[in-house]
Order: C-alpha cells, then sequence, then structure tokens
C-alpha cells in the first residue's frame, strides 16, 4: 500500500486495537439456548450502541455477543434482552423475508480485512435466515445465499440465537494467521425503529463497512478443498394457446450446478442446463406511457457469487441479459488486493435484447444463440479501488458487442467519495432487419464515461455528477436503455435530528438535472425541492415539487408535479404500509402533448399470524388530455397483486399468487390504432420444502390468461411442474 494510501486509510477511520478471539474448548450444540460452558472461551462483546434514532448512545435493552471457532466452523450466539417479549415481531417466514419492522440480529463478516466489503449473517427469533453482501461502492444485495446454521430460543427474557458458519461459506486469505472485521447488529422495532450494532458509527462518515472492528487468533483454517455438487431434476406439463389451447407432452429435464473451492480465495462454478426457473414471478410495473425499459432484479443462484464485482456505476452487466444457458462457468477470487471474476457462458436465447435511444428504447427478440463472456478485475488501494471490466457478446451466425474499460473508488478523506468510470463499445448488428431496421449489419463504436462526488457531514451532505452517453454505445450484456446524451447532476441536502419528537430526523433537499442530445438540444431539464423525514413506527415521508422540460421528438414540454411518499410499520399485525406517487401535468408520448396525470403505488403488509401473511400491491395511472373539447381521459393503467403465504416451520411453505393488470383507453384520442382495452392476468400456487437453500422440492401450479381484441379472457398458458434438487457437500 502506498503511504498516500495509507495516510487515506488512517484519516477515513482510525482501525481500532483488534480484539483476541480465541478457539472453542468444548463442543457446541447448536440449539438457541447460550449456555456458559459452551461458549465460556468465547469472545465476548457487551458494549453496543444506538445508532437509531440515537447518535451512539447506551442502547436502552442489553444486548450480548459471543464468538469463537473451531477448525470447521465459525460460531456466533447472541443474548437479546427484552422487557416485554410480548412485543416480539417474528413471524415464520421463507429465506430471506426478514423485513425491518421485525426483530433480528447477526454478524457483518469483513473477512478480507479491508473495510469495504462483508458477508451478512441475520436471524430472525424463528430462526428466519437472511444472508446478503454489503459494500460501501455496490450496496447491500441479498442475492447471494450461503450454507449456515442456525437455531434461535424465545423466553421471558428476551430471545437467543446460535449461529454455525462452515468456513466453506467465507471467502478469505490463503494464511496460516488470519485478521477480520466484524459487526454485531439488531434490530428492535417498537415506537421506534432502533438499531443497535456493537460498535459506533459517525454520522459524518460517509461508509459504513469501514466501521467494522479487527479481530484476531484465527489460526490454521480449512484451506480450501470443499465440493458442492447440486443435481435437480426439472418436470413440467403446459398447455399454451396458438389457435387453440394445446396441451404439449410432459417434459422432464436434467442438470447440475458444481462449486469448488480449491482455497479458501478461489471458487470455481460450473452448471450444465442450470436450474433457472423462476419460482415467484417478477412484481408487475406499469409499462404504459413509458418511454424506457423497465428493470427487474438477478434472482439466479448461478450468477450471485461475487456479485458484487459486477456492480459498476454504469449497469453494463445484467446476468438477467443470459436469458436461457446451456452451459456456464465461472471462476471468482482474490491475489493479495486483486479480486476478479471471470463468466462464460452459452446463451440459448428467447429473451429480448434492449434497442436503446435518446427519447425511447426499444426491444428485438433475441433467437438466435450467442456466446457470453464477462470479467471484472479490481485492484484495492487504501480505502478505495481501480477496476476493469471486461463485457463480450458474440452472436451466432454473425454480429457482436464488446464493451471494455475502468472505473474507480475514490475516498481521500471521510467526508469525501469520488466514483468514476470510462467504458468503450464496439458493435455489429446481426443481418436481421425483420426483428429491428438498426439490424443491418452495421458497425457501432462509441464510449461512455461517468464522474460523481460526494461530500456528507453529520448535518450536511452534496452530491454532483456528470455523465456521457454516447448515441452508439451499447452494452447487450447490461441494462443501458438510454444513450446519446450528456447530463449534469446535483442535489444538497441539510439535515435536523431531534429527540423526544414524533420526528426524529429532518432533511430538506434541493436537486436539479440538464441533460441534452448529441446536437446539444435539451432531452431534460429539472429543478425540484423538497423534503424527508423519519419517524416513529419506522415512518418516513417525503414531499416534493418538480419543475422539468422534457423533450418528445422536435418539441419540448414543461410539467409541473408535486412529488409525495409515505410510510409507516404500524404494529404487530399491519407489519407495512406505503403510498407513493405524483399529481400534476405529464406528456403523452405516443401522441406528443401536454395533459394532467395522476400516479401512484402502494404497499401493504399483514401478519395475520405467526404462521400466515398477506401481502398487497397496487398502482393506478391515469392521464387527461385536451384537444379542444376540455379534458378527456387518454388512458387508466392499473395493476394489483395479493401474495398470500402460510408458513409451517421456517423450511416448508405453501404459496398462492395473484397478478392482474388492466389499461383502459380511448382510441379515439390517439393517433394511431389501438386497443379500447387490454390486460392480464396470472395465477400461482406452489408448495415448497427446503432442507437447505439448494436442497428444495417444489411442486407448483400456474395459469395466464389476457384479454383478446373482443375484451374476452382467454387462457394464454398453464404449466403444472415438480422440481427436486439436492446439494452433496465434501
Amino acid at each position: 500500500m502506498s503511504a498516500l494510501a495509507s495516510a487515506c486509510l488512517v484519516l477515513l477511520n482510525p482501525t481500532p486495537v483488534p480484539l483476541e478471539v480465541a478457539p472453542t474448548q468444548t463442543h457446541i450444540k447448536i440449539d438457541g439456548k447460550v449456555g456458559s460452558n459452551e461458549w465460556a472461551s468465547a469472545l465476548v462483546i457487551d458494549n453496543w450502541y444506538e445508532t437509531n434514532p440515537g447518535d451512539n448512545i447506551t442502547p436502552s435493552v442489553k444486548s450480548t455477543g459471543y464468538i469463537t471457532y473451531d477448525d470447521q466452523y465459525f460460531y456466533v450466539a447472541l443474548v437479546l434482552e427484552d422487557p416485554d417479549p410480548k412485543k416480539i415481531v417474528a413471524p415464520l417466514a421463507d429465506r430471506d423475508q426478514v423485513p425491518s419492522f421485525t426483530d433480528y440480529a447477526g454478524i457483518f463478516l469483513d473477512t478480507a480485512n479491508e473495510g469495504r466489503v462483508a458477508q451478512m449473517f441475520l436471524t430472525n427469533p424463528r430462526g428466519v435466515q437472511y444472508d446478503a453482501v454489503s459494500g460501501d461502492a455496490s450496496g447491500e444485495d441479498p442475492s447471494p445465499d450461503y450454507f449456515w446454521e442456525v437455531e434461535t430460543d424465545i423466553s421471558d427474557q428476551g430471545w437467543s440465537a446460535e449461529i454455525r458458519i462452515p468456513f466453506s461459506s467465507l471467502r478469505y486469505k490463503d494464511s496460516e494467521v488470519q485478521t477480520w472485521r466484524f459487526m454485531l447488529y439488531r434490530n428492535y422495532p417498537r415506537d421506534y425503529r432502533f438499531q443497535m450494532f456493537s460498535n459506533p458509527l459517525p454520522r459524518d462518515l460517509g461508509c459504513f463497512i469501514c466501521n467494522l472492528t479487527p479481530f484476531t487468533g484465527l489460526r490454521d483454517l480449512p484451506q480450501g478443498g470443499h465440493l458442492t455438487f447440486a443435481p435437480y431434476v426439472f418436470g413440467s406439463q403446459s398447455q399454451f394457446r396458438d389457435n387453440d389451447l394445446a396441451t404439449e407432452s410432459p417434459d422432464g429435464e436434467p442438470g447440475f450446478d458444481l462449486k469448488w473451492t480449491p482455497t479458501p480465495s478461489l471458487i470455481l462454478d460450473l452448471a450444465a442446463n442450470p436450474d433457472f426457473s423462476q419460482i415467484e414471478s417478477d412484481t408487475a410495473q406499469i409499462t404504459t406511457n413509458e418511454r424506457f425499459a423497465l428493470f427487474f432484479q438477478e434472482k439466479r443462484p448461478f450468477f450471485l457469487e461475487g456479485a458484487d464485482l459486477f456492480s459498476t456505476p454504469f449497469n453494463a452487466v445484467h446476468t438477467r441479459s443470459i436469458t436461457d444457458p446451456s452451459i456456464g462457468a465461472r471462476a471468482t477470487g482474490k491475489i493479495g488486493k486483486t479480486s476478479y471474476t471471470v463468466l462464460g457462458a452459452l446463451d440459448e436465447g428467447g429473451g429480448s435484447i434492449i434497442i436503446p435511444g435518446p427519447q425511447n428504447s426499444s426491444f428485438a427478440d433475441q433467437d438466435g444463440r450467442s456466446q457470453v463472456w464477462l470479467a471484472r478485475l479490481r485492484r484495492d488501494m487504501g480505502t478505495g479501488f481501480g477496476s476493469f471490466l471486461v463485457s463480450d457478446r458474440e452472436l451466432e451466425g454473425g454480429g457482436y458487442n464488446r464493451v471494455l474499460g475502468p472505473d474507480f473508488d475514490w475516498r481521500p478523506s471521510k467526508a469525501h467519495h469520488v466514483i468514476g468510470q470510462v467504458l468503450f463499445s464496439q458493435s455489429e448488428t446481426p443481418m436481421r432487419p425483420e426483428a429491428h431496421e438498426t439490424w443491418d449489419g452495421r458497425s457501432l463504436e462509441d464510449w461512455a464515461g461517468h464522474l460523481a462526488y460526494q461530500y456528507q457531514t453529520s448535518t450536511f451532505d452534496f452530491y454532483a455528477r456528470g455523465e456521457r452517453m454516447g448515441n452508439e454505445f451499447r452494452a447487450d450484456n447490461g441494462f443501458i436503455p438510454q444513450v446519446g446524451y450528456t447530463t449534469a447532476t446535483s442535489e444538497v441536502g441539510r439535515t435536523w435530528r431531534y429527540e423526544n419528537r414524533f420526528l426524529h430526523r429532518l432533511r430538506s433537499f434541493f436537486f436539479s438535472e440538464y441533460t441534452t442530445n448529441e446536437q446539444h438540444e435539451v432531452l431534460y431539464r429539472l429543478f425540484s425541492y423538497g423534503a424527508g423525514m423519519s419517524g416513529k413506527k419506522n415512518s418516513f415521508f417525503r414531499f416534493r415539487y418538480a419543475r422539468d422540460t422534457v423533450r418528445v421528438e422536435a418539441d419540448t414540454f414543461d410539467r409541473d408535479r408535486f412529488y409525495f411518499t409515505a410510510q409507516a410499520n404500524p404494529g404487530r399485525r399491519v407489519g407495512f404500509l406505503r403510498l407513493d406517487g405524483y399529481v400534476g401535468e405529464e406528456v403523452d408520448f405516443a401522441n406528443g402533448r401536454l395533459g394532467d396525470a395522476f400516479s401512484a403505488s402502494s404497499d401493504a403488509t399483514f401478519l395475520l399470524s405467526d404462521h400466515l401473511d398477506l401481502q398487497l400491491a397496487a398502482a393506478q395511472r391515469w392521464l387527461d388530455v385536451d384537444i379542444g373539447q376540455g379534458n378527456q381521459r387518454l388512458f387508466t393503467a392499473t395493476i394489483g397483486r395479493a401474495r398470500l403465504n402460510y408458513n409451517f416451520t421456517a423450511r416448508m411453505f405453501i404459496r398462492a399468487i395473484t397478478q392482474y393488470s388492466n389499461t383502459k383507453r380511448d382510441p379515439k384520442l390517439y393517433s394511431s390504432v389501438v386497443n379500447d382495452r387490454t390486460g392480464a392476468w396470472s395465477g400461482s400456487l406452489l408448495w415448497a420444502y427446503k432442507l437447505n437453500w439448494q436442497s428444495v422440492m417444489f411442486v407448483g401450479y400456474g395459469d395466464a390468461q389476457s384479454l383478446d381484441n373482443f375484451s374476452e379472457w382467454q387462457t394464454e398458458a398453464r404449466n403444472w411442474f415438480l422440481k427436486l434438487s439436492y446439494a452433496y457437500q465434501r
């Protein structure tokens, strides 16, 4: 490490004296009951800090943590006292379903001892597991799953948990003596959402993982050799509508995932006909009057090892663009301060490729096969890093897209943060003009650049970003729906904090954006100001006024809008309520005119019992336009979703989902031919049993219907399926 980098690291967050952990001297039985004899040699953590709503004050309830290890496992125990255990909110749920309005606790582990990225292992009082990767540059990603065990116990003094993590689930250096970092965490939702950590979190520090406390004493840990082989079989029978609803022959296919860790810092993944089935449908989003493609999260297991390594300022890698890989392989590892990941896959196609533009995006069918290669190399330097990304898609029959370039993350002091990225792309479109007018074999070449600066103290924050995206830039392995623009964005905010009031935090802000196309014409211009505030019952409110200008073809339109957000956790049974949206002017993008609009979306979670929960989501958007005869309704778009889940245990559940979308239009108000009504409905029923995240059994049924040209509901598809998967570990 350079002298400058070392100085920056010390300035950012002086490292405390490392704690010392000792190996256990007795066998620890994982049963949720923390016995004093079992944990006698463990490191004891009994000094905690309330960081929300208090500012690193002594918590109102006592928490104690214990840390130890043996030759196979890393152990954590938590004893969490509660003066009124009847108020504990701890429903049974599927893995990773641990929302902020419930009780939970666990550990952050930075096994690289660098203060940038940590693995999270959390549990609620019922033993529901939540694991994730959290990084100061990439944020928190709950997609990765690991093998680990937890048992919990609720008593009249509170609750306790015992966690056992195999070293094969952790990524650490190849050395005899280890230094790691950790932080224990407790979420305690009562009148406020109380958050407590085992070390202080300064509010004037613009990073989170950098606060973890180092500890030593880990010796002679396993040096790799762990193997997980997870074969699966998937069987289904489907009906699809062509002219009539035809029943296909039963179909079944096997596949497997193989993970080998030859060393603790190298992970090799191989998947043949990998299981990329989506067990739960994506939440519906309103697409009416939208100009650009909508983003959906990656959920498929094969892509999630080292997922943070593909997180960059530009979303140049989005693995959902790999639609149907028949085989995939990946290597992820670390050598010294250099991390890397390389992924290759043969994609059979069947999805869509985004065709971006300055004012909108479109899609082209990905009918052919393609080879996909992705790689990123990241070199850590002090509290920041420098990195290089390579992305390549080669289409069978001709055509390709290649993207490469560096990015960096730099924190010169605790209040300042700078990130940047430059990417270059070179493409040749396939010779398929019937799929898209631009697919005529043309060559494309361009670049994109991003530079952002953030300044943060406990009361003041400032953010500025400049970005350029060339008109011929393409990232077919990513999610880049807009090109051909240059933009500048800034935001400034001031925060006030209060004690013993309903609201404990208030932040006022102002932000602006100015975006032009390559002809220096305004694409988008925005001025907005407002305030956000946090209070009791984990409530949050945000209101802002916005004045913006948007271009549609050769015309520009000025819009005035009022945006609103409100959410809260009212109590044990009504766990979560949210409402957000806007009211004001909107552009009719299909016909190039201005109108009056309203858009709102809402969510609600009801904990009907400790076993049964109901989640509801709804959204509506409408637009009125004036064509000389007063305002008339152009369209009304509505979506609704209900998810009912009954958990027999933390391992077994039955789930029903129904989802509905409907759009009503007035064809007389459109310049092109449109249907007066379109709609879709889908429903699914799933029974699941899980020994762990990769040893599972699913039995399910799905049904999808849509409105035809006569506004009659027609069944589009029905599907019955069975999936069996089992993970063999050695």
